[in-house]
């Protein structure tokens, strides 16, 4: 399945409205944001969702339900008249809630009752969410804060490229990193690491910046560059020279 038209001209911008909130409190400590999108289509449009490594804990149409971090894109259909409130998790601070590795919901969508014990709610706001949240904050948890930092390494440095990198920059053994991703993050390190660094060259590419494709997934461990852009297709929905013509 392809991009949408309508997404690759922007002209999606004149059907949607994204809001976003800032937590408040302690729930800080574990929420990146609140993000509201609101749509009215007559004609149903594939909305492309492009993988981060994040939880997010959805409520639409009365239902609640949570979305592991996955390990590609995925495309959800908007159609008519709709809104979904969401609830980005930081990364690494969802295992406390979970009681889980959250390498178990990866690449799932989940009932959100099955961890968090509420009734259906019609009404979803910020003060809404934050008042069901409160009580259920979880103690702190070291590996928690440490897998966030982790990942915040990752994403603000771009000379990481690697995972031996992160792993002596925090005094860690190799297989301690890829342990503590896979109970904290749900996703491995060196995923993590190409999500970021990929993300950085589709920013590069909106401004206009040419790109040599084979030192990038030389750079990026990659065996080949179409091993490179088999996975750039899988994370962005399109090949990496489809998305740059683009531009």
């Amino acid at each position: 399945m392809g991009r949408d038209p309508r997404e690759l001209s922007s002209s999606w911008r004149r059907f949607q409205r994204h809001e976003f909130h800032t937590p408040t409190g302690d729930l800080a400590t574990h929420i990146a944001h609140y993000w509201t999108v609101a749509w009215e289509y007559e004609q149903p449009y594939r909305q492309l969702i492009v993988p981060m490594p994040t939880v997010h804990l959805t409520f639409r149409d009365g239902t609640a339900t949570l979305s592991g971090p996955t390990s590609g894109h995925r495309f959800q259909v908007l159609e008519g008249t709709g809104s979904v409130f969401g609830v980005a998790f930081r990364p690494g601070r969802f295992r406390p809630f979970l009681g889980a590795p959250v390498s178990t919901i990866r690449n799932r969508v989940v009932d959100a009752h099955t961890v968090f014990d509420w009734a259906a709610t019609e009404v979803v706001d910020t003060a809404t969410v934050e008042r069901l949240l409160a009580p259920l904050l979880p103690a702190p948890d070291p590996h928690a804060e440490l897998a966030e930092r982790m990942v915040a390494a990752i994403a603000e440095d771009i000379e990481v490229t690697r995972v031996d990198t992160v792993a002596r920059r925090f005094g860690l053994g190799m297989r301690q990193v890829q342990r503590l991703f896979a109970d904290y993050v749900g996703i491995g390190p060196k995923w993590v690491i190409r999500r970021y660094r990929l993300h950085e060259v589709t920013q590069q590419l909106d401004a206009g910046a040419d790109i040599d494709w084979a030192a990038l997934a030389d750079a990026l461990g990659y065996a080949d560059q179409s091993h490179f852009g088999r996975e750039f297709r899988k994370l962005f929905g399109e090949t990496p020279t489809s998305y740059a013509q683009r531009y």
